[in-house]
């Protein structure tokens, strides 16, 4: 089967019979074409089926276009899908419409699709940064596109950043497990080398010298290589396992559990994140929300759009933790 060309302005020209000048600016300035006109103008391309190529007029002018891009990890990940949902909800309100990247968690990845954003003139560029240096963005930023991290920080790069307080989380869950006498509580990660892991391992080790329990090298259970099961069953599976477990985020809490069934082993443990069916599996977990972080991301990129700032601005969005059992020195119950 063969595709049919889309219509331009001259083909609608034509079927309206008016010039092309008059098209475009029917669609650029209607206030200045007679009724009428615009009316037998309009008609002539709902029968085509012709759209106007708005980001084209927008770059010959030298101007954005009215989308927003945003540059994630890994697909997969409900978290992200969350935060991006937030981000959508919010930008949509104002007029403006969201493109989605994947930098897949690497470096060559965030710098391809950040380049493939901007060079469709987004208004603002939004990320999840994988990268261990985003001052390459510097130049888009000097030259008056805002750049707003989410999650983590940018690093060697002004720009505005909606985070979450994972020390203070961490340590708050660190804490808990404490309370219950547990004193070989590990801590599980992976990737481990990002931001939000090295803060809220950074957490977990204050609670743990506050303790008197700083030795904590052998209760660490960190990878890079993102392989969550392997990290669970390495640690579940050890000579001295742990009594209880502070899981690094959603992916973790699942292969916890999932290792422990394997194992027939019963470990208290905490999640960072929530996670879907947690709160029927009484899981204890470090709650935030991922739709909020989202919407205070968008709503900073609007209004960095609308009036650019040069101090950038840090948000950080509170956790709260949930206790459903899990906890306990009997552990989960699979």
């Amino acid at each position: 089967m063969s595709l049919q060309q889309r219509a331009t302005l001259d083909d609608v020209a034509r079927l309206a019979g008016v010039s092309r000048k008059t098209v475009s600016r029917v669609y650029s300035e209607p206030e200045k074409v007679a009724g009428t006109t615009r009316d037998q103008v309009l008609a002539a391309a709902r029968r085509l089926r012709f759209r106007p190529n708005t980001l084209a007029r927008t770059l010959r002018r030298g101007g954005t276009s009215s989308t927003v891009g945003l540059l994630i990890g890994d697909m997969s990940n409900p978290f992200y899908h969350s935060v991006a949902a937030g981000i959508e909800r919010e930008l949509s309100s104002a007029g403006l419409t969201l493109v989605l990247g994947s930098s897949d968690d690497s470096e060559e990845g965030e710098e391809r699709v950040a380049d493939a954003l901007l060079s469709q003139r987004v208004a603002a560029l939004m990320m999840i940064p994988a990268a261990a240096d985003q001052s390459y963005l510097d130049g888009e930023r000097q030259l008056g596109t805002p750049v707003i991290a989410v999650d983590r920080p940018a690093k060697n790069l002004l720009a505005d950043a909606v985070l979450l307080q994972n020390r203070s989380g961490a340590r708050q869950a660190t804490e808990a497990l404490l309370a219950q006498g547990h004193r070989q509580i590990a801590y599980l990660a992976s990737p481990a080398d990002i931001y939000t892991q090295r803060e809220r391992l950074a957490g977990y080790r204050g609670a743990m010298t506050e303790a008197g329990l700083g030795r904590t090298g052998p209760l660490e259970h960190l990878s890079d290589d993102a392989d969550e099961d392997a990290v669970a069953r390495a640690a579940l599976g050890s000579a001295e396992p742990p009594t209880a477990v502070l899981a690094g985020n959603n992916r973790m809490s699942v292969a916890v559990l999932r290792a422990a069934r394997e194992l027939q082993v019963s470990p208290a443990l905490i999640g960072f994140d929530d996670f879907d069916t947690a709160d029927v599996l009484g899981i204890s977990v470090i709650s935030h929300d991922p739709l909020e972080m989202g919407r205070r991301a968008a709503a900073l990129a609007v209004e960095r759009i609308a009036r650019p700032a040069t101090v950038p601005e840090v948000v950080e969005l509170p956790t709260r933790l949930v206790l459903r059992g899990s906890e306990r020195p009997e552990g989960v119950s699979l």
